[in-house]
């Protein structure tokens, strides 16, 4: 019997490779987004290669549009064997400058929307006594950049929810947990977070503007320089994600490119995929 993954944000990207490459290896694939009138380039890939994807819309900012979708496939399937939580929102803009709606819906989009995701599914891993629940978080969710400081916020937050959940469900109900961490991806929707903001002239202020026009400078001489090493694409990144949900034993965290790795290891050299606070958190508490 084929397992069934579940995938947020399937329009573009790594959660719209993903849903074809996870297909293509014998997986019953429920391909969800916001706004299924996207989902043309994914219909026209599933017709024409003739894949087990089923869309979905999903809203990861609406409680009951998340529990409809996971409702929908437990009365297909009985079973969600793997959760991809990829759907996320970029946003660069200083924290002064930025409204209340804003920071609201950064968090919403790329942190709520984990969690209430997540919270979906377990219960029905829980009772079949496995599960994978992988989440595409960013090296943004280890380390700090200007400008992108509400992004990583909730980025961080993701790993923390990741990291402390895999203290207890991993050994106790036998659910894997793995954030994916990407750099740069080409085309990445942080690109086009830094195009409209600097577009609309909310950059382009008092004291803020001479580090911003540093910090796009250092942007493109990173582009010009060494493209290939930072950014990937969503296939590559989906690679990634297929190699975890195949592995019997993932780990807790994973970056998905050299460039990554090394952007990171100043936070990460002591303890590289999580393994070893994971088990130190259950031996000091559990």
């Amino acid at each position: 019997m084929k397992k069934s993954i579940l995938i947020t944000g399937t329009s573009t990207g790594v959660g719209f490779e993903s849903s074809i490459l996870f297909a293509k290896n014998n997986y019953k694939v429920y391909a969800t987004m916001r706004n299924l009138k996207k989902a043309e380039a994914l219909k026209k890939r599933i017709e024409e290669e003739n894949l087990d994807i089923e869309l979905l819309s999903l809203d990861v900012t609406s409680i009951e549009s998340i529990q409809s979708a996971v409702n929908i496939i437990i009365e297909k399937d009985g079973k969600i064997d793997v959760l991809l939580n990829n759907a996320g929102a970029g946003f660069a803009k200083t924290t002064e400058q930025s409204t209340e709606e804003e920071i609201r819906w950064v968090t919403e989009v790329n942190y709520h929307g984990v969690v209430f995701c997540t919270q979906a599914v377990l219960p029905f891993m829980r009772k079949q006594k496995s599960g994978q629940i992988i989440s595409v978080t960013s090296v943004g969710g280890l380390v700090g950049q200007p400008f992108n400081e509400l992004y990583c916020g909730a980025k961080f937050a993701v790993e923390g929810f990741m990291e402390g959940l895999a203290t207890y469900v991993s050994d106790a109900f036998n659910i894997e947990i793995t954030c994916v961490e990407p750099g740069g991806i080409a085309t990445e929707f942080m690109t086009s977070a830094i195009e409209k903001t600097a577009k609309e002239g909310q950059f382009a202020t008092g004291e803020y503007l001479p580090i911003f026009e540093r910090y796009m400078a250092g942007n493109q001489k990173r582009a010009e320089e060494s493209t290939e090493q930072v950014y990937q694409t969503g296939a590559e990144v989906a690679n990634v994600v297929l190699n975890v949900a195949q592995n019997e034993n993932p780990p807790l965290r994973i970056r998905t490119s050299q460039w990554a790795e090394d952007f990171c290891e100043l936070k990460t050299k002591a303890d590289p995929d999580g393994t070893k606070i994971v088990n130190q958190i259950k031996n000091s508490f559990l």
